[in-house]
């Protein structure tokens, strides 16, 4: 009978596990890549990030630095490509950021500026909501920011378990190394520190999506562009 118990304990520990994402490959175009060749590998596992004041944030725990990382080289305009392990089913926004490293992407810890380049946020249709839910996140680098390494940084904030009673809004973060060459000279704005963009008090990050949800604001500076 302990033995059975074990196993079964076992077996409900591991769904659980298995329960989450993680973003664990970074591509040019629209292919899948290879798995932590250019995503800083990170030591939870698939678990979310649930400290809004936690380093963490920037690019998961374990990806402080990208050294067993290598960079991809891409041109300022180019489609890349997220791809995680399972496809995102936490409803809430996916959003993607960068920031440009002072040397090389690999010993960069994410403490400078970041901008964000994108927003994936719901859909609404005849008073119901749609998250774009996926296992691949595609988009272009600006074509007019500086050329150099960066941090390309995508993040599913998942506000969709916070009716259960006590619980947290989730981050599920990953950050891919790029070098991105053939770029411009327009200083990105606004930007914001990570941890310091997101706050307890953004609507978007307390939105309550089961009940009179009409409208979102993703959490996070406004999206840049050229």
């Amino acid at each position: 009978m302990k033995n059975f118990v074990a196993l079964a304990t076992a077996a409900l520990a591991a769904q659980g596990a298995s329960a989450h994402y993680i973003f664990q490959a970074l591509a040019k175009g629209t292919g899948k890549g290879v798995v932590y060749e250019y995503v800083r590998r990170n030591t939870n596992y698939n678990s979310p990030v649930v400290d809004l004041a936690s380093n963490d944030l920037r690019c998961n725990v374990g990806g402080a630095t990208g050294g067993n990382t290598s960079t991809l080289e891409i041109n300022a305009g180019d489609t890349f490509t997220f791809t995680l392990d399972t496809a995102v089913y936490h409803q809430g926004p996916v959003s993607i950021y960068m920031s440009k490293a002072p040397t090389t992407a690999e010993e960069y810890d994410g403490s400078g500026d970041w901008f964000k380049i994108f927003d994936w946020g719901p859909t609404f249709n005849g008073g119901a909501a749609s998250w774009t839910l996926k296992d691949t996140y595609s988009y272009t680098i600006p074509k007019c920011i500086p050329s150099g390494e960066y941090l390309l940084r995508i993040q599913n904030l998942a506000i969709g378990i916070t009716h259960n009673p006590g619980a947290t809004p989730q981050w599920y973060v990953g950050c891919g190394q790029v070098k991105v060459s053939g770029g411009g000279s327009k200083t990105p704005s606004p930007t914001a520190k990570i941890p310091g963009a997101f706050k307890a008090t953004d609507p978007g990050y307390t939105a309550n999506i089961y009940n009179n949800f009409h409208s979102y604001t993703v959490p996070g500076p406004a999206v840049f562009t050229c």
